[in-house]
């Protein structure tokens, strides 16, 4: 497996430099519980459930819970997940005690279900219990992953951002990545990209941002078309989605085949509008990815060039943040040699 560290930026326990200490943090929310609602039902499992939940004897009714989920009828394995999915949620410490209780393996199951509310169901009881990292590797080794992908590809709404968070979690462990990229994962995240609401874009490109630190699932996400999304939400101010998908961006522009599909998706105009009306981290971003793009290609550089981002970039070294004047001047150095008529610059370019 060749994981690739993308330059200047920090998520996820990655450290990189080149980002304002800060900033960086706020333009992903990992998943850190479910989101959905509370399920609607005011039955007495329930308030069982939330007198358990502050009571020191869960133990007996987590195996209740397993059992309904192994041999029970669907509406009690549905209440079962349920609870389960609560128990996670609301107590950190139960997620450990479920999972070692053997409540995995039944709930992955349900995620091969035909019954789309029983899938939804359990696909957020694995998400939190992947909450606890203890869990993560007995999640993947129990199957999970598969599963998780056909959720994110037939699932409900619902069921898609809550697999596509899952994944992401799973994804925290190094050798998972492959085994998601290769289950599938990366085409379905890039559709939930294009498609989904709010929260399933901000989900797909969180769970994208951490899979694509892998070479393989980069391309991966380039064969299955994810720069029209991404040069789409950056273009779009109102989206909320500009930040998060220059981050994405910024990992997979270490590969050509991602470079390459940037320029033909018209994504230079777009990154050049960034550093002139962006935020102070959307402008670095914006630069740093540029200059990653123009380092090797004279006709990249030409065609930053004629999109008027000389200008722009002068005005960020002076303005900008230590790290953005440092990599807006490099950019604008570069951005010259061929103006001034560098031949050999031209003659030495490899097509990207």
């Amino acid at each position: 497996m060749e994981t690739e560290n993308p330059p200047d930026f920090s998520y996820l326990g990655r450290n990189f430099s080149d980002l304002s200490n800060g900033e960086h943090s706020s333009a992903f929310s990992d998943c850190n519980s479910d989101r959905s609602g509370e399920f609607q039902t005011a039955s007495s499992q329930s308030r069982r459930l939330l007198i358990s939940c502050t009571s020191d004897n869960s133990d007996d009714l987590i195996s209740q819970l397993i059992a309904d989920l192994e041999a029970g009828s669907i509406e009690e394995q549905k209440q079962a997940a349920m609870e389960i999915r609560l128990l996670a949620k609301n107590k950190s410490e139960n997620r450990l005690k479920i999972a070692k209780a053997g409540a995995i393996k039944p709930l992955v199951s349900l995620l091969s279900c035909s019954d789309l509310q029983l899938q939804e169901y359990g696909v957020t009881a694995i998400l939190n219990l992947s909450l606890c990292d203890e869990n993560k590797e007995l999640i993947a080794s129990s199957g999970a992953i598969k599963p998780l992908v056909r959720s994110l590809k037939t699932g409900t709404p619902t069921a898609k951002e809550n697999a596509a968070c899952a994944l992401l979690r799973l994804s925290q462990i190094e050798e998972n990545k492959v085994a998601i990229g290769r289950s599938g994962a990366i085409p379905q995240l890039v559709n939930l990209l294009e498609s989904g609401g709010f929260r399933g874009k901000k989900d797909a490109s969180t769970a994208l941002y951490s899979l694509c630190s892998v070479k393989e699932n980069k391309i991966r996400a380039v064969q299955s078309g994810i720069m029209k999304p991404l040069v789409e939400l950056m273009a779009d101010f109102g989206s909320n989605m500009v930040d998060k998908s220059a981050y994405v961006l910024s990992v997979l522009v270490s590969v050509p085949e991602a470079r390459a599909a940037l320029v033909e998706e018209g994504g230079i105009p777009v990154l050049v509008e960034i550093i002139e009306v962006g935020s102070q981290r959307q402008k670095e971003i914006s630069v740093a990815i540029l200059l990653q793009i123009c380092e090797n290609s004279a006709v990249h550089r030409n065609m930053v060039a004629r999109e008027g981002a000389i200008p722009p970039l002068v005005a960020l070294s002076q303005s900008g943040t230590n790290r953005a004047k440092q990599k807006a001047e490099t950019l604008t150095e570069l951005l010259r040699q061929p103006r001034s008529g560098n031949v050999a610059a031209r003659a030495s370019d490899v097509s990207l």
